[in-house]
């Protein structure tokens, strides 16, 4: 792969200031979707600062009302150079979460961008510099600095679609997506979100385990009841609660239910696991080893299966427990799981398990679920970022089938039916939806060249990517 003027030229975007400055405009906009008061914000971050730039590169944008009603809008823009070219969809978000103020190290404001150069190495705060301004924004500079450098010409076409709501759940983007199929209707999806697998080492993933939410809840009757007078006499629901839960998922992390588990990983996906090395950064908690489903590598047990966790779970009063035996008692569980699993039927699998194991009493809620996406690591649009990155950096990049958390990608894979290339520009340890949230400035140089060197190699390649519906 020869070298490309695209790279250099993103490079000086950043030696310059420019970028910089551009992300400190952004970082401004305090677009916390979860805050009501901050509905005018989300709008004037697409009409005043995505829609304008967008402009400057040639996208010819517009602003939608969301389908879901009350619901923060969203901006597409395209710029179309040939129809015989392909086309690539670039995708970001502009909502934050909440700002945090004055909970920010040092007084940091967290509407602006505030480098710290006595950090090694060099990072920049401020709410939204790594979800998601800081990565759409390397993404669009990459454009232009492709465009400067093949003379006003990407060598393919580009679309770009913001949402405003991503931090509360993307309400609309799949209808949205669904109307609009025509209109965002392109051969592949290069975005970036979610962090780098470890801070020294470019990553890219193809999709993401699903998610799905769900309670269990047993009340027996109506009020508390002496213990001393009761127990013994009296199924006690917390007791009964957490035996369910341990026939659910035992003491060491194994999933037993069988219609929750998930098929044999595959063996391009192991394969694309065997260099995956997780946990040992600063900040990461220590791996317990006997975790989970065992024969499995870490990386399998994060990237290739699925878990049920319990993110609650409780009775009676904990702050102030009474000699009583409580009247009811509720969990949420959430399972965490890839592709092939039946988790369109997870609450029948739920009910027919703990009924047969004598828990038939405990209501189990309609889950709230993602789908799990995974794109083939030998598609010819991840070859293209893998050579484009390791051409750009050195290094040779973390292959992830999936990322281990969620993102909306079901919208695009599914729905648009797009394959799904994500490079991120974060890391683990950004302080992501909390206070001191920052980018690593070296991150952000080196993402500027990895994704101009991408842009670049679409208008090298155009003539022999695959094509949507070839």
């Amino acid at each position: 792969m020869p070298p490309n003027p695209a790279a250099a030229r993103a490079a000086e975007t950043f030696d310059s200031g420019r970028f910089a400055a551009d992300l400190a405009r952004r970082v401004a906009f305090r677009t916390e979707s979860q805050n009501p008061e901050r509905a005018g914000e989300l709008r004037d971050y697409l009409a005043d600062e995505i829609a304008p730039s967008l402009q400057r590169l040639g996208f010819e944008s517009r602003l939608h009302d969301n389908p879901v009603a009350g619901a923060p809008p969203l901006l597409t823009a395209e710029r179309l150079e040939d129809p015989a070219l392909p086309t690539v969809l670039v995708y970001g978000h502009g909502d934050v979460v909440r700002g945090h103020e004055g909970q920010w190290a040092e007084g940091r404001d967290p509407w602006a961008l505030t480098p710290d150069a006595s950090a090694t190495p060099e990072r920049w705060y401020g709410r939204g510099g790594a979800d998601n301004k800081g990565q759409h924004s390397i993404n669009l500079a990459a454009l232009q600095a492709v465009l400067d450098a093949r003379g006003g010409r990407l060598g393919f076409n580009a679309k770009v679609l913001v949402e405003m709501g991503e931090e509360t759940g993307s309400p609309g983007l799949e209808d949205f997506c669904r109307a609009q199929r025509t209109r965002l209707a392109a051969d592949a999806l290069i975005a970036s979100d979610g962090p780098r697998l470890q801070w020294q080492r470019p990553t890219v993933f193809l999709g993401t385990r699903g998610v799905a939410n769900f309670d269990l809840e047993l009340t027996l009757r109506a009020g508390g009841h002496h213990s001393g007078n009761w127990g013994g006499l009296l199924r006690n629901p917390g007791t009964v609660l957490a035996a369910a839960i341990a026939s659910l998922v035992d003491g060491q992390g194994r999933i037993r239910v069988p219609g929750l588990r998930p098929p044999p990983i595959p063996p391009a996906v192991r394969a694309a696991l065997a260099d995956i090395t997780l946990g040992g950064s600063p900040g990461d908690p220590d791996i317990d080893p006997l975790w989970g489903e065992p024969g499995l590598t870490p990386a399998e047990r994060v990237f290739g299966w699925n878990t049920l966790e319990v993110l609650a779970i409780g009775c009676g009063n904990p702050a102030a427990p009474v000699n009583a035996i409580p009247p009811a008692a509720r969990a949420t569980l959430q399972l965490r799981f890839v592709v092939g699993t039946d988790a369109a039927r997870l609450r029948e699998h739920v009910l027919k398990h703990l009924d047969a194991q004598g828990f038939g009493d405990i209501a189990v809620s309609e889950p709230v679920l993602m789908a799990a996406t995974r794109l083939d690591p030998d598609n010819a649009w991840v070859r293209l970022a893998l050579g484009a990155i390791e051409h750009a950096t050195g290094a040779k990049p973390a292959l992830l089938p999936n990322l281990g958390g969620s993102l909306p990608n079901d919208v695009f894979a599914d729905i648009l039916g797009l394959p799904t290339v994500w490079v991120p520009h974060s890391y683990p340890a950004c302080s992501q939806h909390a206070p001191n949230e920052h980018l690593l400035a070296p991150l952000v140089r080196e993402g500027l060249q990895m994704m101009a060197t991408i842009f670049w190699e679409v208008g090298e390649q155009a003539a022999t990517l695959p094509r949507r519906g070839a």
